[in-house]
């Protein structure tokens, strides 16, 4: 758009640079305008220092863009100088200036903070003084008919153009206060021939006559056409009247009104929504707050609030169902009959807050939707993991914009019913951040003794809960806070043993993938010894996630095989069968680890996903002493290595080892799978087991696994997940398992057929666990503590003494 033709430069300056967005300032006008931004703001005060006060200013390209380059800015501007400036609140300045002349910017950098730029001044180039003078007679007549026929240039302006002579300074002062696009008015500063200026003048005043002209007519056929309701409409709108267009007759709020009186509200909520739709009577539909205050009577509405579905009436309909539907799982469907037949008998009781505890796949989530069927209840999930913002659980303010209610009021209005069955999904997945902590908000939905006044951000209402069978699920207590875990009853479900996988996949796995894969018992006929074998070789779970995977592999494998050739006769599932589809067993047992090995022993876990073994391996060698631990162990279990090796160290001449072995032997502990995390004490005596057998050189029995935590005395203390980790050796071909005394009582809870394959022996310290591992004897002497020496008196320390300073002598703060 700049004219670098017949352009007339005369006298150069160095000026601080204001860029100006959506306004062009031209000579012999004054032009006011705000500044805010920082580099603006600086030329400014750069400017007021300067004895000459002028400033260069140009207008952006971009009237929305904040940020600006000199990229961004026109290179012809207006010199102009500064006449006012005004501190307005918030750090932004009002400043009046005077335009002197047009110049041009050679260059436009920033110069300690701000735009500065080397301006060169533009000579306007007349031309035919005759022919001027005609144009210009013509641009006076045409600025009169514009304004006769539309007032937009202001008194002043008016006086200014009549007393003006000079016909570059008449364009200036018309131009800028006539309404044209900026790009336009750019145009005007940048053109430095007369006669050119006065072309594009009278263009300019046409093109304004014939806008103004069409907004006349335009504007009388929209009066012509406005009816009675129309006018009112509009008198309405100016005046801010009470309704909104004729013909509405609050219609809306009349429906909103009988809605809340039908529903059954509390009393206080009725008032409180019936004052919401007195405000919502006087507002415009346009407007925002008639959106927030609809929204808000919508979610009211939608809620139950007495709505209640009759629980089943017979015990043994519900117990029926629950049998259908899951096998094993004897506590679960215990508990929740007990809870029936009380509700029974009281009519009224608050409902559980039950936690359901055990390894993925064991039916945590599906006993949940099979509890509800059971009591003829609806039934909501919502899962909870990755939850981290406590506004999914509470909700927003209606003050924000697009608020909704939480996740826990949005389930209760999905279930349509005040006594659903609300299973809160992987209750341990949940992580907290800047937004506030989920599992704090869920104290109070999860506690029958405050959840029947739950108050939830968006309704401002307490809500009651109190009715709601809440089920959690998790797979580790671990990370369940402990406020939120007291207030829960924990039902643990341990893993399943082959009988049960074997029976579960008879009853619901093998028919539910059979229909799944368009098969029937007519294509395909699953054979006991098949489901085993496929559970031993090709799964290694607590649950039955994995076995449902492989059955359904191979129910596609038959119907590959039956697309092709729809005669085939019905496939009998075989262990042989089961081999040819999914190819070589995935698991099978190690023989060659079951032999004696010295240096391992066998040890039992118990993780979040169920049991495992856990192979524990030392080694001794020539050294200085030194312990080192490898396998990614935690800190506890660190810490059990340690308490096995003091031990050991402790008795050493009981098991016939030289004390001096100790000082000139390092000893290397590992446990291998590296990259698993490992915590916890319960591998305290396989650890020690392993210790001795690769100081003395005897061998580990490989057939014997075993867990428990070992103390500096020799005890056996008792460990968790007993169970599991029992399961765990079973798989792998362990026959026997050496146990606390102290879990002896926990027998009783195993199956029996995990009790007659699996030989428990209960020890109670650790020479009987060495008795049974290496066949040694327990020692003959007898141990008893080395007699102390009597302690020396303790020093006396003055009060005025430092006492963050003070040793700790025998145990005891001197």
């Amino acid at each position: 758009m700049e004219n670098e033709k017949n352009t007339v430069i005369t006298k150069t300056n160095i000026l601080p640079v204001i860029p100006l967005r959506g306004k062009v300032a031209f000579p012999h006008t004054t032009v006011t305008f705000e500044v805010g931004r920082e580099m603006t703001l600086k030329a400014v005060e750069r400017a007021s220092q300067s004895a000459d006060r002028q400033i260069f200013i140009c207008t952006q390209k971009i009237t929305e863009q904040d940020e600006v380059s000199s990229e961004d800015l026109y290179t012809v501007g207006c010199v102009a100088k500064l006449k006012q400036i005004a501190q307005l609140p918030g750090g932004v300045m009002r400043v009046a200036c005077e335009g002197l002349y047009r110049a041009k910017a050679r260059s436009i950098t920033v110069d300690s903070g701000h735009f500065s730029a080397v301006v060169d001044e533009l000579i306007l180039k007349r031309g035919d003084d005759t022919l001027e003078e005609a144009y210009f007679r013509t641009a006076k007549a045409l600025v009169k008919d514009v304004l006769s026929s539309d007032g937009k240039l202001v008194k002043d302006v008016l006086h200014k153009l009549d007393l003006c002579t000079d016909v570059d300074e008449y364009i200036d002062i018309a131009i800028a206060a006539m309404r044209v696009k900026l790009e336009i008015k750019q145009k005007f500063l940048e053109e430095t021939r007369l006669i050119e200026r006065l072309k594009l003048f009278e263009k300019c005043l046409n093109d304004e006559l014939e806008i103004s002209k069409l907004e006349k007519k335009i504007s009388t056929a929209v009066r012509q056409n406005i009816d009675k309701s129309q006018k009112e409409y509009y008198l309405r709108e100016q005046l801010k009247a009470i309704h909104g267009e004729l013909g509405d007759d609050g219609k809306e709020e009349d429906e909103y009104r009988a809605k809340i009186l039908a529903k059954g509200l509390p009393e206080d909520l009725e008032k409180k929504c019936l004052k919401e739709i007195d405000r919502l009577s006087k507002m415009q539909s346009s407007s925002p707050e008639y959106t927030v205050i609809t929204g808000y009577l919508e979610q009211v509405l939608a809620l139950p609030w007495t709505e209640e579905t009759t629980d089943t009436a017979e015990l043994s309909v519900c117990e029926s169902v629950l049998d259908t539907d899951h096998y094993g799982l004897e506590k679960i469907k215990e508990r929740i009959l007990e809870y029936l037949a009380v509700l029974q008998l009281t009519g009224n009781m608050k409902a559980p807050i039950l936690c359901f505890v055990g390894p993925p796949g064991v039916g945590k989530t599906s006993i949940a939707k099979s509890v509800a069927r059971a009591l003829n209840r609806k039934f909501v999930r919502m899962s909870l993991g990755g939850v981290k913002d406590e506004a999914e659980i509470r909700g927003h303010r209606r003050t924000y914009i697009g608020a909704m209610p939480g996740r826990i009021i949005y389930g209760m209005k999905n279930a349509g019913s005040i006594n659903p069955v609300f299973l809160l999904d992987e209750i341990d997945k949940i992580t907290s951040d800047m937004h506030g902590d989920p599992s704090a908000a869920l104290l109070e939905a999860l506690d029958p003794e405050q959840n029947s006044t739950f108050r939830d951000r968006f309704l401002e209402y307490p809500y009651d809960l109190s009715k709601v069978l809440f089920i959690t699920t998790a797979n580790s207590l671990d990370t369940i806070p402990a406020p939120l875990r007291d207030r829960m009853e924990i039902i643990e479900l341990s893993g399943y043993t082959l009988e049960e996988k074997t029976e579960i996949a008879r009853r619901y796995l093998v028919p539910k993938q059979l229909a799944a894969n368009g098969l029937t018992h007519e294509n395909a006929t699953f054979l006991e010894n098949g489901v085993t074998y496929a559970i031993e070789g090709y799964t290694r779970e607590a649950g039955v996630r994995t076995l449902e995977r492989t059955i359904g592999s191979i129910c596609r494998k038959i119907a590959v095989r039956y697309a092709s050739d729809k005669t085939l006769p019905c496939v009998e599932v075989t262990p042989e069968k089961v081999k040819e589809l999914l190819g070589a067993p995935v698991f099978t047992i190690d023989t060659a680890a079951l032999k004696p090995q010295i240096g391992a022993v066998v040890g039992l876990a118990w993780t979040a996903v169920g049991g495992t073994t856990l192979t524990v391996e030392a080694t001794g060698f020539a050294g200085k002493g030194e312990v080192k631990l490898t396998g990614k162990l935690g800190d506890v279990m660190k810490e059990s290595a340690l308490a096995a090796l003091s031990f050991i160290r402790a008795h050493a001449d009981e098991y016939g080892l030289d004390s001096e072995l100790f000082s000139k032997t390092d000893l290397h502990i590992h446990v291998p799978e590296g990259a698993t995390p490992k915590d916890g004490p319960s591998a305290g005596i396989t650890i020690a087991s392993a210790i001795l057998s690769a100081l003395t050189g005897k061998a580990a029995r490989g057939d014997i696994a075993m867990t428990g935590e070992i103390t500096l005395r020799g005890n056996v203390l008792p460990i968790g997940g007993l169970k599991e980790k029992a399961l765990a050796a079973r798989r792998v071909g362990i026959k026997t398992v050496l146990i606390p005394k102290g879990n002896e009582k926990d027998l009783e809870k195993l199956p029996a057929v995990l009790k007659s394959d699996v030989e428990f022996v209960p020890v109670s310290t650790v020479d009987e666990v060495f008795k049974r591992v290496f066949d040694l004897d327990p020692p003959k002497k007898k141990r008893t503590p080395k007699k102390r020496a009597t302690p020396k008196p303790l020093p006396i320390v003055p009060e005025n003494a430092n006492r963050d300073s003070v040793r700790c002598i025998d145990g005891v703060n001197a």
